[in-house]
């Protein structure tokens, strides 16, 4: 008989708590590191704390990934009570985290499976529900970790950026492209490969006010898939202001495409790189 089963993810998946709670997700949170402190993402440090320090000292954040050790020591408090564990990591182009994860499981005698969400954010957090769906239909680990493996094509992840600043604090572009971008009003959508670790690519380029471009945004995206998994669809953002968050979650409403729309905030991971006023619009299709 097959021991019982916990879903598990990298803090980066983005699930609120009431997801976490609905299904019994568990979250191994990355390290943070800025103003001369290091912090656990979402444990004693939040997203807008974090702004507020970058915006203080001008100090880029740092990320860092959990050690072997230290997700030895995470899978163990499971494993230790019978459980089996899935761990959905993120996308192994974007850290080193899935290696640390993979590297753990080694010791674990194949009671630990981790797989390469090769997503970010709730682009993973899509594939976690899945996983917990297989888990509640009573599939073993091992059975969940190959299932989802074969998803991770179906889960789209992209966003758009209202301004370049912490791009450009990361070295993710020159300041003669982050002031371009800042005086023609560009907003640069960011598109994440799933079939290629999560390496991130820059999708088209939107000029405007940000309300007119958060929805030609969402209606582009959409287009893209005719065959969409009607189940949930995320609205997930890095610090952006209700009305807007709420314009988009009306939008996608009136669409009635989705059984559920959930909104969720990006952790200190995500939004160390992207900064305030990213939103996305993210999904599975069938």
């Amino acid at each position: 008989m097959s021991n019982k089963v916990i879903i598990s993810s990298d803090i980066t998946c983005d699930l609120n708590r009431e997801l976490e709670q609905r299904y019994g997700v568990t979250c191994m949170p990355l390290h943070i590191v800025i103003g001369g402190k290091s912090y656990e993402d979402w444990v004693n440090i939040k997203p807008e704390e974090l702004y507020e320090i970058f915006y203080k000292t001008k100090e880029l954040p740092h990320t860092t990934a959990g050690s072997v050790g230290e997700y030895a020591d995470y899978f163990r408090q499971f494993t230790d009570k019978g459980y089996d564990v899935v761990h959905l990591s993120l996308g192994s182009k974007l850290s080193v985290t899935h290696q640390s994860a993979t590297l753990a499981a080694q010791d674990f005698d194949g009671h630990v499976y981790v797989v390469d969400s090769q997503n970010l954010s709730t682009g993973s957090g899509l594939l976690v529900i899945k996983a917990c769906e297989l888990r509640d239909k009573g599939l073993s680990a091992k059975e969940i970790a190959e299932q989802v493996d074969a998803m991770h094509t179906k889960a789209h992840a992209s966003f758009v950026l209202d301004r370049l600043d912490f791009m450009h604090a990361g070295g993710r572009c020159s300041a003669v492209a982050m002031l371009g971008a800042n005086l023609l009003s560009l907003k640069p959508s960011i598109e994440v490969q799933n079939d290629n670790g999560a390496a991130m690519v820059v999708g088209k380029k939107y000029r405007g006010k940000y309300d007119k471009v958060l929805l030609q945004y969402m209606e582009d995206t959409l287009a893209k898939y005719d065959n969409i998994d009607p189940s949930r669809v995320f609205i997930t953002h890095a610090g952006t202001d209700k009305k807007y968050i709420d314009m988009v979650y009306d939008a996608l409403k009136a669409k009635n495409i989705f059984d559920e729309i959930h909104i969720t905030r990006a952790s200190c991971t995500i939004s160390s790189h992207c900064g305030p006023n990213t939103l996305g619009v993210l999904f599975m299709t069938k």
